[in-house]
């Protein structure tokens, strides 16, 4: 699929069509470029600069080298990683999230609630405990909060006055709550209590909240989810070695060389399966607006000749071994010689802006030919 994209917008580029049989093919090969990617239209930039989440940017360096390949396919949870910023900008501790790109077919897996939380205000009360109690409730009615029925507590614990930083909670059955049924989202509310329950006030313990706080430490909530979209066709486990299997000039996609000489063409039939680069630049093809990692990737391609007899560094399939002895022998007709085929793929990580401005973190399987072989 990936492969014959290339080929569409490498076509699209060239001088000989007619400008309107460009633009045709350039469109045709960046919608399927899109399917591959799991989308219908590609999301609108920011309407101004915007800072991702540094969570998010952490967890892309940690699941991805910085051309996006994969470092290790146990580390994510699923293969999407959604996060989304409070849309209250209040003061008190009540806090909406708005889900609605989140599709159907998105299985919920973890949610969490990340709460900055700012040094304490100095009091006797506190100070003497050094800890309050944090709970964070579902909204079921926002009329009815002092009653039972009113809200569902999700997490409580206690936490340090002693300190600042990061708080998650687990808030994973509202989310599939409001995923389900989406009037059913009310928010949650947070609240901070002494210890045993007792009421503070004011509360020694507050979150940054989205307004009067700076960007970095506003509260976000944090979905992981699994589409459903997994390749797994070819071996994808370990740590990829992405170096070229033989030393070859890079090919920047899209930039094909047509009109080549029949000799030229019959070389590149004479030289060994191997692998070559085969460069991806989403500045190049428009896409640099909303995708924030990577820049590009190195997709490779495999090319070159399986022939007779395939040795071990060909990496041939028993197939292969007996269909090029077909071939070599003429015993058939018809039967071709195997062909130079990626048989070890890598999923990439994509960190981009949706069209609500969120930020997602995810991974597609098969998209990097780790190693070729005759098959």
């Amino acid at each position: 699929m990936l492969g014959t994209v290339l080929l569409l917008l490498a076509l699209a580029k060239t001088a000989c069509p007619s400008p309107a049989s460009v633009a045709s093919r350039r469109a045709e090969a960046l919608k399927k470029l899109l399917e591959v990617f799991g989308m219908e239209d590609p999301p609108a930039p920011p309407a101004h600069f915007k800072q991702p989440p540094q969570y998010m940017v952490d967890l892309f360096n940690t699941v991805a080298n910085a051309d996006g390949v994969t470092k290790n396919p146990d580390i994510l949870e699923g293969n999407t990683v959604r996060s989304f910023l409070d849309k209250t900008h209040s003061e008190e501790m009540r806090f909406l999230f708005v889900l609605s790109s989140v599709a159907k077919n998105e299985k919920i897996l973890t949610a969490e609630l990340h709460l900055f939380r700012l040094w304490p205000r100095v009091t006797d009360g506190p100070k003497r405990h050094h800890f309050c109690q944090v709970s964070v409730y579902q909204v079921l009615e926002k009329d009815r909060l002092d009653t039972p029925g009113g809200k569902k507590l999700l997490a409580a614990r206690l936490v340090s006055l002693q300190t600042s930083g990061w708080e998650v909670f687990a808030i994973t059955p509202a989310v599939r709550d409001w995923t389900e049924d989406e009037s059913s989202n009310q928010g949650l509310l947070v609240t901070v209590q002494g210890l045993g329950g007792s009421p503070l006030d004011p509360p020694p313990l507050q979150f940054a909240s989205g307004r009067g706080h700076h960007e970095s430490k506003k509260p976000m909530l944090v979905l992981f989810t699994d589409d459903g979209r997994r390749g797994a066709s070819l071996p994808t486990g370990g740590f990829p070695d992405l170096k070229p299997q033989a030393p070859s000039l890079p090919a920047k996609m899209p930039v094909p060389k047509l009109g080549r000489s029949r000799s030229t063409r019959s070389l590149d039939r004479l030289q060994p399966c191997q692998r070559h680069p085969l460069s991806v630049d989403f500045e190049e093809i428009g896409w640099s607006g909303w995708i924030i990692s990577p820049r590009g990737y190195n997709a490779f391609h495999c090319k070159g000749s399986c022939p007779f007899p395939l040795g071990e560094n060909m990496r041939p399939t028993n197939h292969a071994t007996v269909q090029s002895i077909i071939n070599a022998l003429k015993l058939s007709e018809g039967v071709s010689s195997p062909c130079c085929v990626p048989d070890k793929l890598y999923s990439i990580n994509l960190l981009y802006f949706d069209d609500d401005e969120n930020v997602v973190l995810k991974q597609y399987d098969d998209m990097v030919a780790g190693s070729c072989g005759c098959h």
